[in-house]
């Protein structure tokens, strides 16, 4: 292979940031029938592919309930609607992530308050949430960001000293454990998202509830069909639509057979661009002690990161910015903030981060052209 310097290739080599539908051919063979299955049997909502959809996900992360919803908004939405939060509620959580965990917040009528994340890890920062507990706060939310786990052990401390709930936003955390133990069994409740371009995506939307209480279980299964109850027509809470249909539960199936050896791969490739960029002038990810990584994303740190991006691009490497502007700069969510440097970590991380491609169907090849484009870039820093 050559090298990414030197003279312009005519055809330089194309590094895409996803490829679902390599994902689709590679499982065809399997997704076909099964969605002929589905159409031909005429069960398209809450069938048995749902069923053995939540049962199967129940085990893999070994929780008491798997509720399936339309998606991982609405999963957070649920959970927060089946936990109480709502009016004159404030629940602490991160600005550094997408919007969903603080769109859901406010929709309840509850007030986000947030705090910064750890420079590392780009996880909630433990440190910085004891002085934002205030009378009114109910609830923290930790959010699990691109393949791994936060602190939670120290999260579920404070949380507990101050008898609080913690709702953990596990979007980005199929598969994911800290200890050994997965993600779900931390909190009060979990929300999954399987989102097209998540490690285990459907063909479309959907999201998954986890918890291991009886009685946020059945509300949460109740309020995704309009607060009915265990009676039909007969509605015990104010709720909403958000049901997995049947074609996604069926699809979702049979990736979720595929995601372990997906997610060593994505291992293998992140350790192709450890070695490839262990000299080069970016800031490289993470991973905890104590966690397994997924890999959701490869987040680099970079001060001269929209010109490296143009540089990639050039070369045929596609990039994404995971994220660009943090939630309490955007115009719903000011009035939540504190203005600008109030979160000095997350506000340079979102001038900084760039992720690089990494998924299952890229080759080695890719992402050492990958890294070495990078590095051409963000050329290694002399001693």
């Amino acid at each position: 292979m050559k090298a990414c310097g030197g003279a312009a290739r005519p055809n330089p080599m194309r590094v895409p940031f996803y490829d679902i539908k390599a994902q689709y051919n590679e499982l065809a063979h399997e997704i076909d029938p099964a969605v002929h299955d589905v159409m031909s049997g005429g069960a398209y909502v809450m069938g048995p592919n749902h069923k053995a959809f939540e049962e199967e996900m129940a085990v893999v992360h070994r929780v008491k309930h798997a509720i399936a919803v339309n998606s991982g908004t609405d999963a957070l939405r649920i959970m927060m609607d089946a936990t109480g939060i709502g009016p004159g509620d404030e629940v602490i959580t991160t600005a550094f992530t997408f919007v969903a965990s603080t769109e859901t917040i406010v929709q309840t009528g509850a007030t986000p308050v947030f705090v910064d994340i750890d420079p590392i890890t780009f996880n909630i920062d433990p440190t910085k949430i004891e002085a934002a507990i205030t009378p009114r706060t109910k609830a923290i939310m930790p959010i699990h960001l691109f393949g791994q786990m936060c602190d939670i052990d120290a999260v579920c401390a404070i949380a507990k000293k101050h008898n609080l709930i913690v709702l953990e936003d596990a979007a980005q955390a199929v598969g994911n454990e800290h200890n050994g133990t997965p993600a779900g069994n931390f909190g009060i409740a979990a929300a999954l998202s399987f989102y097209v371009t998540k490690n285990l995506g459907a063909a479309g939307d959907g999201g998954m509830i986890l918890t291991n209480d009886d009685g946020v279980a059945e509300r949460c299964k109740s309020i995704r069909v309009h607060g009915m109850g265990r009676e039909r027509y007969y509605y015990d809470y104010l709720g909403y639509t958000s049901r997995l249909d049947e074609v996604q539960a069926a699809v979702l199936r049979i990736k979720l057979r595929k995601q372990n050896d997906w997610n060593v791969r994505r291992n293998q490739l992140a350790a192709l661009y450890m070695a490839g960029l262990k000299d080069a002038d970016v800031q490289l990810p993470v991973t905890s002690e104590g966690n397994n990584n997924t890999w959701h994303q490869f987040a680099v740190l970079s001060t001269r990161r929209d010109a490296l991006q143009a540089h990639l691009k050039e070369k045929g490497v596609d990039s994404m910015i995971y994220y660009p502007v943090p939630l309490h700069f955007h115009e719903p969510y000011k009035r939540f903030g504190k203005g600008e440097g109030s979160l000095p970590v997350s506000e340079r991380v979102c001038r900084e981060v760039l992720c690089l491609p990494i998924h299952q169907h890229l080759s080695d090849e890719q992402v050492k052209h990958a890294a070495e484009c990078v590095k051409e870039f963000a050329a290694p820093v002399r001693a």
